[in-house]
């Protein structure tokens, strides 16, 4: 098992959950893929200084995003993982074997037991540039406050979309790990 790959697709997760970034247009994303239907937001735009027309857009990708982590989370669920890595970013796939990535999160689940309940999406953005921790890129990362049988307290779940070069969110990670308190 190639464990640093494991470990280095977990940190693109978790790195690319730290930061925000520009807002960028909606798209229609599903599980694995979907084209994106705009650059990131307009120059001159910064975080916290968006238009109404840039909020509500925000808005609708926020909202589409927190579904299509929520299929990706449903197929982790169903213990699909291995489909999640099938139409992930090239760079979570160069990161990690399918057979690795989908192993790594049966232990992690298993270790924390049944799904119990989850809870309402938080949506971040971050843009890296060259030399950063994880690949250059725009990322969209979407966290669930989850419970679990073998766990009392909430643990987040971390699931991460990368907007590939070919302008289509893919997933770039999943992770779970006991909330920061």
């Amino acid at each position: 098992m190639r464990l640093n790959a494991v470990l280095l697709l977990s940190s693109l997760s978790l790195v690319a959950g730290t930061a925000l970034a520009q807002s960028t247009a909606p798209a229609q994303p599903t599980p694995q893929q979907q084209p994106a239907t705009r650059a990131p937001a307009p120059a001159g735009s910064r975080a916290g200084a968006l238009t109404p027309a840039q909020q509500e857009q925000q808005a609708r990708q926020d909202q589409e995003m927190g579904q299509a982590a929520l299929k990706v989370a449903q197929l982790v669920d169903g213990n699909r993982a291995g489909e999640v890595w099938d139409g992930a970013s090239a760079v979570a796939r160069k990161a990690v074997t399918r057979d690795a990535f989908a192993s790594h999160i049966a232990a992690d689940r298993g270790r924390l037991g049944a799904l119990v309940s989850r809870g309402q999406p938080s949506v971040t953005r971050v843009q890296y540039g060259a030399g950063a921790p994880v690949p250059e890129g725009l990322y969209i990362n979407v966290s669930f406050p989850t419970r679990f049988a073998n766990d009392a307290q909430p643990i987040r779940e971390l699931v991460s979309f990368r907007l590939d070069e070919d302008r289509v969110w893919r997933v770039s990670g999943y992770s779970v790990r006991a909330a920061s308190k």
